[in-house]
């Protein structure tokens, strides 16, 4: 008999096919090739400057900040020009002068000084009788005064003698006004400093014919008027002094010397508690 040949199973592999196969299995696919498309959260970025945003906001908010202080500063300085020219013009067109007040007679019908036995209480009792003249120098502004305070003082030393008081009035431009028996008066007890310095006025050793030298103040508020244009209130304090009275003797008041005395008008400005 003769014999048969099976074919193998297997399929013959030639040299290239198995020499392929070889290759690919020693040479596998890169690995770290394809890694390095992989997202690794531990893994360094790169560095990036990144932009100065900061330092650019700052500047700018310097600059917009010097720019403001700079234009507010020209805008203040601006101003003050305009209101001193503006002023400057008002004061050559109108030609404002302060007020003018004259104390032209100033009797004494009392000013009595009572001790106690014991020097423990002084005693004043004054009584005057004043005539005040106020007059408007002014060709263009009108004066318009509140209530008047008046005040008696020994000039030199301050101690307040008695206090008066004039009424609201207004004075058109170019004209004076006058207040005839102006009543002053005061009764109090002084202190052993004023009674001293009083003393020391009223001792005939100083003053052979016993006379004391006076002072009178006025505070008022006023307003101006220029045409049609008011101001706000001002306050001023009118102060007489130079007056020189005599102590009368009995129940004959007598006159004091007002020839010599000036009176100046000055300015009262109040800042909260305080009044310069």
């Amino acid at each position: 008999m003769s014999e048969k040949v099976f074919p193998s199973s297997k399929p013959a592999t030639n040299g290239t096919a198995t020499a392929n196969t070889t290759t690919t299995a020693s040479n596998p696919p890169n690995a770290t090739a394809n890694k390095s498309h992989l997202y690794n959260p531990t893994s360094r970025l790169p560095y990036r400057p990144q932009p100065h945003t900061r330092r650019h906001r700052s500047r700018s908010g310097r600059n917009i900040c010097c720019c403001c202080c700079f234009w507010t500063i020209l805008t203040i300085l601006l101003l003050l020009l305009l209101a001193a020219i503006a002023g400057t013009a008002l004061y050559i067109l109108y030609r404002p002068h302060r007020p003018t007040f004259t104390i032209t007679s100033l009797r004494i019908h009392r000013l009595n000084l009572t001790t106690s036995a014991d020097s423990s209480i002084s005693h004043l009792s004054t009584l005057l009788n004043l005539t005040i003249i106020s007059e408007n120098p002014n060709s263009h502004i009108s004066l318009d005064y509140e209530p008047f305070t008046v005040s008696a003082l020994s000039d030199g030393n301050g101690v307040f003698l008695g206090n008066g008081s004039l009424p609201a009035f207004s004075l058109s431009k170019k004209n004076q006004t006058s207040f005839r028996n102006v009543v002053v008066s005061g009764s109090n007890d002084l202190d052993v400093d004023a009674l001293n310095s009083l003393r020391s006025d009223l001792k005939k050793k100083k003053s052979a014919d016993g006379s004391v030298m006076l002072k009178i103040e006025m505070d008022t508020r006023v307003k101006m008027k220029v045409g049609g244009l008011k101001t706000k209130e001002v306050g001023i304090r009118v102060t007489c002094d130079g007056i020189k009275g005599s102590i009368p003797k009995g129940k004959t008041p007598t006159v004091a010397v007002t020839t010599k005395s000036k009176c100046k008008v000055d300015l009262r400005i109040k800042i909260w508690r305080w009044t310069f």
